[in-house]
Formats: C-alpha cells, sequence, structure tokens
C-alpha cells in the first residue's frame, strides 16, 4: 500500500505543472494580446506585403513559431494514438495518463517560451489606433474572459482529476481498477468523440484580438486546422453535456439553499462554525 501510495507524488507534482502551465497560457493567449502593454503588436508604417513575405526579420521568426506548433501537435497526437499508449502504459503503468499531460504541458511551455512575435511585418488588422483603441480592446477582453469562464465551467463537466491522470492513480491505490470502466456508455461514447471539449471557446481566444500579427495568424491558423480535425461531436453529446450541467447546478443550488436554511435558522455565526 506504501508503495502505490508512493506513485501520488508524480501524479500531483505533472498535475501542479499542468495548472501552472494553464495559468501562463491565459496571459500568453489572452493577457499579451489584448492589454496595452503586456507586448501586444506595433503597427510598422510602410510595410508591403510582398516585400515583408521576403524580409528575414518577418521569415526568421515565423520558421521558429511554426517549428514549435508542429512540435506540439506532434507530441499531442501521436501519443495519444493506441500503440503509443500501450508503449506509455507498458513503461509507467497507471501513471500513463500523468506522463502525457506532463508531456503535454512540458510541450506547450516550450512553445510559449520560445514563441518569437513578427515586430517588423505588416498587421492583418489594427484596432489599437484612435477612434478604436479604447472600445475595440475592451470588448475583445470581455469576449476573453467569458471564453475563459465557460472553459472553466466545462471542467466543472468533466472529471478533472481524471482526466490529468490523478483519479487513475488514486483508484489504483484503493484497488478500484480504471475509472474509465466505471463510466456510463454516454459518457465513454463522448470521450471517444472528444478530443478538444473547449473548442469554440479557444478558437474565440484565439482570433478575438485587437492587432492580427503573422505570428498570431500563424499560432490561430495552424491551431484551428488542428482543433477542426479532432472535433466531432454529435447531438447526442451535447444532450449529454447539457444533462451533465444542469446537474452540477442542481448540486450547488442545493447546497446554497441548505446554506441558507441553516442561516436562517441558527444566524451567521452558527452558520459559519458548522
Amino acid at each position: 500500500m506504501a508503495a502505490r501510495l508512493l506513485l501520488m507524488v508524480p501524479a500531483l507534482g505533472s498535475f501542479l505543472f499542468t495548472f501552472g502551465t494553464g495559468v501562463e497560457l491565459i496571459r500568453f493567449a489572452s493577457l499579451r494580446a489584448v492589454l496595452p502593454g503586456g507586448g501586444r503588436p506595433e503597427a510598422t508604417p510602410h510595410v508591403e506585403w510582398g516585400a515583408a513575405l521576403w524580409d528575414p526579420r518577418v521569415l526568421r521568426p515565423l520558421a521558429m513559431d511554426l517549428g514549435l506548433v508542429v512540435l506540439f501537435v506532434l507530441q499531442h497526437s501521436l501519443m495519444a494514438t493506441a500503440l503509443v499508449k500501450r508503449w506509455t502504459t507498458s513503461c509507467f503503468g497507471v501513471l500513463q495518463r500523468s506522463f502525457y499531460v506532463f508531456c503535454t504541458a512540458l510541450a506547450l511551455q516550450l512553445l510559449m517560451r520560445y514563441w518569437q512575435p513578427v515586430r517588423h511585418g505588416p498587421l492583418l488588422w489594427n484596432a489599437c489606433t484612435e477612434p478604436w483603441d479604447t472600445w475595440v480592446p475592451l470588448i475583445c477582453f470581455i469576449l476573453h474572459f467569458i471564453a475563459w469562464l465557460v472553459i472553466f465551467s466545462v471542467i466543472l463537466i468533466f472529471d478533472y482529476a481524471e482526466l490529468m491522470g490523478v483519479k487513475q492513480v488514486y483508484y489504483h491505490c484503493l484497488g478500484m481498477g480504471d475509472p474509465l470502466a466505471l463510466k456510463s456508455v454516454r459518457a465513454v461514447r463522448l470521450y471517444s468523440h472528444l478530443r478538444h471539449p473547449v473548442y469554440l471557446e479557444f478558437l474565440l481566444v484565439l482570433w478575438a484580438v485587437p492587432c492580427l500579427a503573422l505570428d498570431r495568424l500563424l499560432l490561430a491558423g495552424l491551431f484551428t486546422a488542428y482543433l477542426s480535425c479532432g472535433h466531432s461531436l454529435d447531438q447526442q453529446d451535447y444532450l449529454y453535456l447539457r444533462a451533465q450541467l444542469d446537474k452540477k447546478f442542481l448540486v450547488f443550488s442545493r447546497e446554497e439553499a441548505a446554506y441558507g436554511d441553516l442561516l436562517a435558522r441558527n444566524g451567521p455565526a452558527r452558520g459559519k462554525e458548522s
């Protein structure tokens, strides 16, 4: 039993590393592109598209960024294939899922750390000048805020501990087997169709920016194509998602109502002590 409990250490370490990468992703994809002073691209005057596409100052960062995106896509896709899953399972056992999400977070960290902005190229659009320099970035910030709020809401629907690989190790420690084997048929069907549970929200984050530079266009275009290839939900999957979300809201509303009744009977002080 003690040896099994030791497996929780790398599982929790992978979980914390992935969580930190998610926080960094918000800064990289949203705050840097929307907020002034966060790295938002500046317009380069009198730059023609024909000349820019032959400029080494444009081609070098684009080539670097392309390589980073290809690295992430290859890691994220190849490690999800049945052949690689069998190999990693034979090597890491119950830690297979934790190893996968750790490698995904590591590839994403490399992409964010070494991403090269194109500072000498033209902008596909630029709404950071008067008279749009105030309200367009504000609208983009609101859209990004809503998108991330929906993403966190979707996390409430899905079993986040299972997605991160922690639940697999916990069940292994208790001798309960694979948690996916306990899922309903509708849940397993949804997981087989859904590689990216926040498809539309990520597309909104990628494209809803006040200034679209060439490196952002490359990032948004490649990830749009990649996310589209892994998105195959149908009406039954959407109905299942809606039912699960309604259940979550029902649980939260019951807890809030029970806490309100406790305050009404015992007063605020006793309610907090309870």
